[in-house]
């Protein structure tokens, strides 16, 4: 289970906290949601999640093991918003083996299927594909790391309404073996498969009781 007691984040060069004693419980294999708009404090909250950033104040624990920055990045694989700007390889196979040149042709291919995308050659081009195909390939990148919880940054931002229901489905598929974190400012499909579901607004954090 993943913990956060009374987190804050608070730059010296900002007059208020951007994040203020947040507290959350995520139980395995569950997706939790977090809703909240534009300058909220949601990625800011992933970046100190996934080790990007130190928070000023508070604990961040995995299975009441208390963690620092550098523990994080090897406990979470971060899906940054539009991940398609980030991609480095020329194909499949390069952009899913980039940092990792030990993995070989059986594990990249187990990760392409694990997000769907087993049915195209691992010399394809990443700027080939769809957006939606371009998010699975951005998860596959992050799931073959075997991150113990894996976050997404508006993962259905900027698709279509065919594209935004694949990767839905998929999240719901993912969680029944891995911990998902998401955070957006547009939950109308995404609600469906949450487990727990809560509502930042100025960098404070509220449990929704009620998932519609």
């Amino acid at each position: 289970m993943l913990y956060l007691n009374n987190l804050s984040y608070h730059p010296a060069a900002t007059p208020d906290p951007i994040l203020k004693e947040i507290n959350l419980q995520l139980p395995l294999q569950q997706l939790g949601l977090i809703i909240g708009p534009s300058g909220s404090g949601k990625s800011t909250l992933l970046e100190i999640l996934s080790g990007l950033a130190e928070r000023t104040q508070g604990e961040i624990l995995w299975r009441h093991q208390t963690l620092m920055s550098y523990n994080l990045q090897e406990l979470a694989g971060l899906v940054f918003q539009f991940p398609e700007r980030h991609f480095c390889g020329g194909t499949l196979l390069e952009e899913v083996r980039f940092g990792h040149p030990e993995l070989n042709l059986t594990q990249v291919k187990e990760a392409l299927a694990e997000v769907g995308l087993d049915h195209l050659s691992l010399n394809t081009s990443p700027n080939a594909l769809s957006g939606g195909q371009q998010r699975r390939l951005a998860l596959a990148v992050q799931l073959i790391r075997q991150p113990n919880i894996l976050m997404l940054d508006e993962p259905t931002a900027g698709l279509d309404w065919s594209m935004r229901s694949q990767l839905v489905k998929l999240l719901a598929k993912l969680k029944k073996h891995w911990t998902l974190l998401v955070v957006t400012h547009d939950a109308k499909e995404l609600v469906s498969v949450a487990d727990q579901c809560w509502r930042i607004q100025q960098g404070e954090l509220s449990l929704v009781e009620q998932l519609q």
